[in-house]
């Protein structure tokens, strides 16, 4: 099975210009493509994760990915998808963006290794010193004001607002294009839906400025969520690929959540699960969707790939300490990031009394309802049933001298911090 009838198979393709030609193309020779990656912050979310690993997927299929960070579109702004224009960094905000993102890519891509190793380029490297006279004259004149109006990207601007500067956002991409072409023999353009009418733009730049030229663009689709919902959006916001903005716990759990309607979808998306295993899993998902086989499979695959082994068996770790109430068994520092969304209070940790400090921590709103809370055995200390009335909490109640986890019915946990 080839790169395209693979992408077939997990619903990837979207659009795709010249089915035939590309196909004969990369059945032919080992081709050079490319995906941009705009730094509007410093580091890649999972929405940027799909188009990553498409550059993957080509370039284990033996083709050669170009990442292209834009830290000169990135001075500018993408009108595609926003409802309104987006606020500019400063240049030297982009160029920091530019470099985390850089230091991201290289977990998926293969920058070392092979003839079709990877690449890395930055467009700021020829629009940073493209003077205006030049952007007009050889750029600017190849695009018709009806051509550039007619893209969705900008109708869907029309009304609300479009400013000359996202106006010429697709100029530029267009110009990575034809840079690319160039420079690196790049047939192949990649990106999200909303990037088709930019993709195309920069085939018809290549058309009128290269004699003979062939390119081709391909967008993959727009990943939803049955329940409507946003995907890569939980309540704390973004789903992060770098560690310090979204824990590797926090990363698992959001896959591991992930609605019945929507698994199989996203085992063929983001895994490199061969098709038998997804087959398999999709019929475990339809037949003991209570076992929940399926998501455990796409969370796993997916921390292990974005972070790392080590950092997957921690993640599983805290999840079934949480599940089984097992607390103590965990440190510190996966307490830290196992209840980083909890109450918590500060202790001073001096000794006190149970009943006194449920009260304290607002656990239980007064002490006779904490007195009746701890005689029903609803108080949990670190996983442990508590039920003495007398219970003084000490530096042995402690986890690492650091955490108190106390739990009031089945799923109200507060932290207590000294």
């Amino acid at each position: 099975m080839n790169i395209l009838q693979d992408l077939e198979f997990r619903g990837l393709i979207n659009q795709q210009t010249d089915e035939k030609g590309l196909s004969e193309l990369l059945n032919s020779e080992s081709v050079r493509l490319y995906c941009g990656f705009d730094p509007t912050a410093d580091s890649l979310h999972i929405g940027h994760l799909l188009p990553v690993l498409i550059l993957r997927r080509f370039q284990q299929a033996g083709h050669q990915p170009i990442a292209l960070v834009g830290g000169g579109t990135g001075l500018i702004g993408d009108p595609s998808g926003k409802k309104a224009e987006r606020t500019l960094n400063e240049k030297e905000t982009v160029a920091m963006f530019s470099d985390r993102i850089k230091g991201q890519l290289s977990r998926f891509l293969d920058f070392e290794n092979g003839d079709n190793q990877a690449v890395i380029a930055n467009n700021y490297d020829w629009i940073g010193s493209l003077d205006v006279i030049t952007f007009l004259r050889d750029i600017g004149k190849n695009f018709g004001i009806n051509y550039m109006m007619a893209k969705d990207s900008v109708q869907s601007r029309i009304e609300s607002g479009i400013s000359f500067t996202e106006f010429s956002y697709m100029i530029l991409q267009s110009y990575d294009f034809l840079n690319l072409y160039k420079t690196y023999n790049c047939k192949l353009q990649i990106g999200g839906s909303d990037q088709w009418g930019n993709i195309t733009a920069g085939l018809e730049l290549i058309r009128k400025s290269e004699e003979d030229a062939k390119a081709f663009g391909l967008t993959v689709p727009l990943v939803t969520k049955a329940d409507g919902t946003k995907f890569g959006k939980t309540e704390g916001g973004a789903v992060w690929l770098d560690a310090e903005k979204t824990s590797p716990y926090e990363f698992y759990q959001f896959w591991i959540n992930t609605d019945d309607r929507d698994v199989v979808k996203y085992l063929k998306y983001f895994t490199f699960l061969s098709h038998e295993e997804i087959t398999a899993l999709e019929a475990s998902a339809n037949e003991a969707p209570e076992k929940r086989e399926a998501q455990k499979a796409l969370a796993g695959e997916m921390t292990e790939l974005v972070h790392g082994k080590a950092a997957l068996e921690q993640a599983i770790r805290i999840s079934q300490a949480l599940f089984n109430g097992n607390i103590a068994e965990l440190t510190a520092g996966e307490i830290k990031e196992g209840f980083k969304d909890v109450p918590s209070y500060n202790h001073s940790g001096e000794e006190v009394g149970l009943i006194d400090l449920l009260v304290e921590s607002k656990i239980s709103p007064s002490k006779r309802q904490a007195r009746e809370d701890v005689t029903n055995g609803a108080i949990y200390i670190n996983g442990e049933r508590i039920q003495d009335l007398q219970k003084v909490m000490t530096e042995a109640d402690r986890i690492e001298g650091q955490f108190t986890v106390i739990r009031r019915g089945k799923k109200k946990y507060t932290l207590i911090q000294y």
